[in-house]
């Protein structure tokens, strides 16, 4: 049987699933509508100095990142270690309870608020994202949203949570796998889904 083509300009088959059309990006026309970094370019840079100079370095004391991120606004509980290569990137868009191990090289790209509860790990290289992108929109805009690591919480080595997602109470996403909707307390994904 001879398949029937799909009118030209389509890219698609007869019978094949329906695609939307792809969007025809300008991501010179994005502009950011909406979005506020929180305090004035001075102290953005000032951070930005600190935390490239200094804070992720490995010879700057763990014990004393929590301070630096409180003078940057952090809210920071007690007894809280925060490995070399850390990257936070906005200090007053954190928060963090007590007993809390943030791992060498996390990327806590907080365009939006991470909330951090207690008795939480996030592991080496672990990525918490609060930022995204319309993928529907012409140009691109923000789509962002807050993370929020309920008590107990262990975001492990490699893995990613985005946007918008809360960790529930002592649940577990596991090496390498991606938080993309929220997670029950005590639950574990893994890498190939909910365990």
């Amino acid at each position: 049987m001879a398949e029937t083509a799909a009118p030209p300009g389509t890219g698609a088959r007869a019978g094949a699933t329906d695609h939307r059309a792809a969007v025809e990006r300008s991501l010179r026309g994005f502009t950011g509508a909406g979005y506020d970094k929180g305090r004035p370019l001075l102290v953005q840079a000032a951070w930005f100095a600190v935390l490239h100079l200094v804070f992720v370095k490995w010879w700057f004391p763990a014990r004393w990142r929590p301070a630096v991120l409180r003078a940057f606004g952090a809210r920071v509980g007690q007894r809280v270690l925060i490995r070399r290569g850390v990257r936070v990137h906005w200090p007053w868009r954190l928060s963090v309870g007590d007993d809390v191990w943030i791992g060498e090289d996390a990327w806590l790209l907080n365009l939006e608020q991470i909330t951090i509860g207690s008795n939480v790990c996030v592991s080496q290289s672990a990525l918490l994202c609060t930022g995204s992108h319309q993928h529907d929109h012409p140009t691109f805009e923000f789509d962002n949203g807050p993370i929020r690591l309920e008590h107990g919480a262990w975001v492990a080595a490699r893995s990613v949570v985005l946007r918008g997602v809360t960790v529930g109470r002592g649940a577990v996403v596991g090496a390498s796998a991606v938080a993309h909707r929220d997670i029950p307390p005590g639950a574990v994904i893994t890498a190939g889904g909910l365990a």
